[in-house]
C-alpha cells in the first residue's frame, strides 16, 4: 500500500499532468487554426478508456509514458487521400508558420505550466531563505583572521542590509578581492569587521574547477520562511523558471562536452523514485518538482532531433526558407536516425536507473 500511495500514484499524477498540458498545447493551437483533431490520447498502446466528443476522440491508453494528438492529414500518406473539401482543415495543408506554431505549442505549454506553478507556489507557500548566519569559520581564512566566529549573524555588507546567505555570496564575488566591511550581530551587539576575500579554487555543480572569491565561512543551514507579496511572488516565479531553463540547457551542453558523465542521466524509474521520496517527506514538495520536470520536458522536446517536436520544427523551418517541403525520403531517413538516437538514449537511462536501483538496494 505504501508503494502505491507514495510512489505509483505521485509518479502517475506528475507524469499525467505534464503530458496532458504538453498535448493540450498542440490541441488548442490546432483548434485555433481550424485543424481537425481526430484523437487526443494520454499514453500509448491499447485504449483503456475513450469517449468521442464532437469530432475528437479523447483516449486514455495503457502505456502512460507519453501521449499524442492525431490531426487530420498529419501523415504524408493521409494528406494525399484528403478531399478538396477537407484540405482546409488538414494539418499538412496549413501554412508552414501555422504548422510550426502547432508543433511549438506543446513544449511552450510545458514552460508556461512551470511558470504558473512557480508563481502560485511562491504566492501561496512563500519562500524559504537561508539565514546569513555563520555555521563554521575555517582556520587561517580571511574571516578567521578578521575575528568572525561561529554563530555570528551577518546583517550588513559595506553598509547595505542583507537578508539571505546568497546576498553574502553575491557581495563577496562582486568585491573582486577588495576589502569589505561586514556588520554582524553577536550576543545582542553589532560589531563591524573588515575582511579581504581571497581567490580560491572550487568545484561547480558540474564538477568543473573554477576560481572564485571566498572569505572562509560556511552557512549554518538555518532557514526562515517568508511571505511574498503577489508582485514579488510573480517576479520570483519568472526568475526561477528562467534559472531552471538555463540550467537544463547548460546541462545538455555539458553532457555533449562530456563534462557531465552520461551515467548521471535518469529516466522514468529515477523520476518515480524522486516523486516517492518527496511524497514521503511532504506532498507539497511535488508541486515545484513538477515544475522542474515540466521545464525539462519542454526543453528536451525542442532539441533538433527528428521525431521530437524540435526536429519537426527544423524541417518546417527548412521548408519556410527553401519554399518547399523537404523530400519525403530524406525526412524518413532523418526520422529513422532520430528514432535510433532516442532508443539508444532510452536504453542508457534505463540501464542507469536499474543500476542505481540495484546499487541502492531499493
Amino acid at each position: 500500500m505504501g508503494i502505491l500511495i507514495y510512489y505509483i500514484l505521485p509518479f502517475t499524477l506528475v507524469l499525467g499532468v505534464l503530458i496532458f498540458f504538453h498535448e493540450l498545447g498542440h490541441f488548442l493551437v490546432a483548434k485555433y487554426f481550424g485543424v481537425r483533431v481526430l484523437k487526443f490520447s494520454l499514453g500509448f498502446g491499447t485504449k483503456v478508456l475513450g469517449k468521442t466528443i464532437g469530432e475528437t476522440e479523447y483516449v486514455i491508453s495503457s502505456i502512460p509514458l507519453g501521449g499524442y494528438v492525431k490531426m487530420l492529414g498529419e501523415g504524408e500518406d493521409e494528406s494525399l487521400d484528403i478531399s478538396e473539401e477537407d484540405k482546409a482543415r488538414s494539418f499538412n495543408h496549413q501554412h508552414v508558420l501555422k504548422r510550426m506554431a502547432i508543433v511549438l505549442a506543446g513544449p511552450v505549454f510545458n514552460l508556461i505550466l512551470a511558470l504558473v506553478i512557480f508563481c502560485l507556489y511562491y504566492g501561496f507557500v512563500g519562500d524559504q531563505i537561508m539565514l546569513p548566519k555563520i555555521g563554521q569559520v575555517r582556520a587561517e581564512s580571511p574571516a578567521a583572521k578578521a575575528g568572525l566566529k561561529k554563530g555570528d549573524m551577518i546583517v550588513q555588507v559595506d553598509g547595505r542590509p542583507i537578508q539571505s546567505w546568497d546576498d553574502i555570496r553575491t557581495w563577496v564575488q562582486q568585491s573582486k578581492g577588495a576589502p569589505i566591511q561586514l556588520t554582524v550581530k553577536r550576543d545582542g551587539k553589532a560589531l563591524v569587521f573588515t575582511v579581504t576575500p581571497e581567490v580560491s579554487q572550487v568545484s561547480n555543480i558540474f564538477g568543473e574547477k573554477k576560481q572564485t572569491y571566498l572569505i572562509g565561512i560556511v552557512a549554518s543551514g538555518e532557514f526562515q520562511e517568508v511571505e511574498l507579496e503577489p508582485g514579488e511572488a510573480l517576479r520570483r516565479g519568472v526568475v526561477k523558471t528562467w534559472e531552471v531553463i538555463k540550467l537544463t540547457l547548460l546541462t545538455i551542453v555539458k553532457l555533449i562536452q562530456r563534462v557531465v558523465p552520461i551515467k548521471t542521466l535518469g529516466g522514468p524509474i529515477m523520476i518515480g523514485q524522486m516523486t516517492g521520496q518527496l511524497a514521503q517527506q511532504d506532498f507539497s514538495y511535488l508541486i515545484p518538482f513538477m515544475a522542474v520536470i515540466s521545464i525539462n520536458l519542454g526543453v528536451l522536446n525542442l532539441l533538433p532531433i527528428p521525431i521530437l517536436d524540435g526536429g519537426l520544427i527544423l524541417f518546417l523551418l527548412a521548408e519556410l526558407i527553401i519554399g518547399r517541403p523537404i523530400a519525403l525520403k530524406k525526412r524518413e531517413l532523418a526520422q529513422k536516425v532520430g528514432l535510433a538516437i532516442l532508443i539508444a538514449l532510452m536504453a542508457v537511462v534505463m540501464y542507469n536507473d536499474i543500476s542505481r536501483l540495484l546499487g541502492s538496494g531499493q
